[in-house]
């Protein structure tokens, strides 16, 4: 059976529901698919179900500390990982339910529950079905990548979706790959109560962000207990009485790591592979990504690429902000561009790290005339108070203009704090304004005005 609609909408992540959303009360008929669940990687195996998990971890971390916050000791106990798994499923659920209730009864969508393969440039396979439409939508998410790892058949491993199920706690977790689920991972499971390892090729963490954050990242995974195998080259896999190990090359110890579980954690692809691009004239790049332009239309007219399929930033917010992108564009005359956005994220440590717009690294590489203003945590009163000193406050300010060029923040806050600097820049504010600054007492963020009147030339790259 053959279906028209004004639009297609293909994937139920994050741009996907909204945009349907603007588009039905513009007076648009959309047909929308989804093949599985409805909430794409945030709400499934993404941002939803990690932070989740890691607030029960941070539960538990906290009971452990509780003498050195004046308390009497909450003695040893065991975490049971199957409740903390109904908590965050049941969080889940309730999202993913909400949001399937509200595209199934949005007037003018018709929602189709299957795998959409491209026909032609207007038209959808949809199971037995074939959609067309003018305008169509490509929100098809992605998924953890499967390095080709010498060995791995052989052996049973996690992903960032499966260790999801896991319902009995890993009495050794080695994770492989230090990206931001790696690391994440890591300290949950370490929290829970399980000896992790974490494998990473590069001889530091974070390779993209500065040395001084990598360091205060190692400080904080190392000093709760987990081991940095760092500088891994060569890695591939085994099994030895039916439990991982992982071979590695490092030159301060060559040794084998070996778990009870093993946790890939080193990238994500696209989902893009069997939508039969061809078929609509589409060609992903390398990595699968579908090239698109400021405004995040492909290279076909008509078609749209949104969310982590594209290559313009694998985050919810970034997801949010191309659905803001192509809806202002079609229904408001806006000319809104992806590069209006600045680059900003936040890794969901315990203490998290954020940052937005430059680091120290790229403004040293760039010869660019620079201050830096930089305050260790434990010069803040909030943290202090907290009991959590671990991390600093660094900015970084071009000399001539007083631009804001970037700020890194690790410490407690830090993912809160991070959005004063962020509203700052797109505000397009100098060093001076944040000065003239007054924040409330005692917080993280009141510290930052002070930061940026302590700033100090930074050298030029030599």
């Amino acid at each position: 059976m053959k279906h028209s609609f004004d639009a297609l909408i293909i994937g139920a992540g994050q741009a996907g529901p909204s945009l349907a959303g603007r588009l039905t009360a513009a007076g648009w008929t959309v047909g929308f698919v989804e093949r599985k669940n409805f909430g794409g990687t945030c709400v499934n195996t993404g941002c939803t179900p990690t932070k989740a998990m890691i607030a029960s971890a941070k539960a538990a971390h906290t009971l452990r500390q509780a003498t050195s916050y004046g308390l009497p000791s909450a003695g040893s106990f065991t975490v049971d990982l199957a409740q903390v798994v109904a908590r965050k499923d049941s969080i889940v659920a309730a999202s993913r339910a909400s949001l399937e209730k509200w595209l199934t009864q949005m007037p003018g969508c018709t929602v189709f529950r299957d795998t959409a393969r491209f026909l032609s440039p207007t038209t959808m396979q949809v199971g037995n079905e074939v959609l067309e439409a003018q305008h169509i939508f490509l929100n098809v998410g992605g998924r953890p990548a499967i390095p080709s790892l010498p060995g791995l058949e052989q052996v049973a491993y996690l992903t960032s979706s499966t260790i999801l199920a896991l319902e009995e706690l890993p009495t050794h977790l080695v994770v492989v790959g230090a990206g931001a689920v790696g690391l994440e991972f890591a300290q949950l499971f370490r929290r829970l109560g399980s000896q992790v390892t974490i494998v990473e090729r590069s001889p530091r963490l974070l390779p993209h962000d500065d040395e001084d954050v990598a360091a205060a990242v190692a400080d904080i995974l190392t000093s709760e207990g987990i081991t940095l195998r760092l500088g891994a080259e060569c890695i591939s896999v085994g099994q030895e009485d039916g439990q991982p190990v992982v071979h590695v090359s490092c030159e301060e110890d060559p040794a084998p790591s070996r778990g009870s579980h093993l946790l890939l954690a080193m990238g994500r692809q696209p989902n893009t592979d069997d939508l039969q691009l061809e078929k609509a004239g589409l060609h992903a790049n390398g990595r699968g990504y579908l090239p698109v332009d400021e405004e995040l239309r492909t290279t076909v007219p008509g078609i749209w690429a949104l969310g982590d399929c594209n290559g313009k930033g694998a985050f919810t917010h970034t997801s949010y902000n191309d659905f803001e992108i192509v809806a202002a564009n079609l229904l408001d005359h806006g000319q809104r561009r992806v590069s209006d956005r600045l680059p900003v994220l936040a890794i969901y440590l315990d203490p998290p790290f954020a940052k937005v717009g430059m680091t120290e690294a790229e403004v040293r590489a760039a010869g660019t005339p620079a201050l830096m203003g930089k305050r260790p945590m434990t010069k803040v009163g909030r943290a202090v108070e907290k009991g959590e000193t671990k991390g600093f406050i660094k900015v970084l300010v071009h000399a001539e203009t007083d631009q804001i060029l970037g700020a890194s923040i690790v410490g407690v806050g830090s993912d809160e704090a991070i959005h004063c600097i962020i509203t700052a820049m797109y505000a397009q504010q100098t060093a001076a304004f944040m000065r003239r600054n007054v924040f409330i007492h005692p917080t993280v963020a009141e510290l930052i005005p002070t930061v940026f009147g302590e700033l100090k030339p930074l050298e030029a790259a030599g």
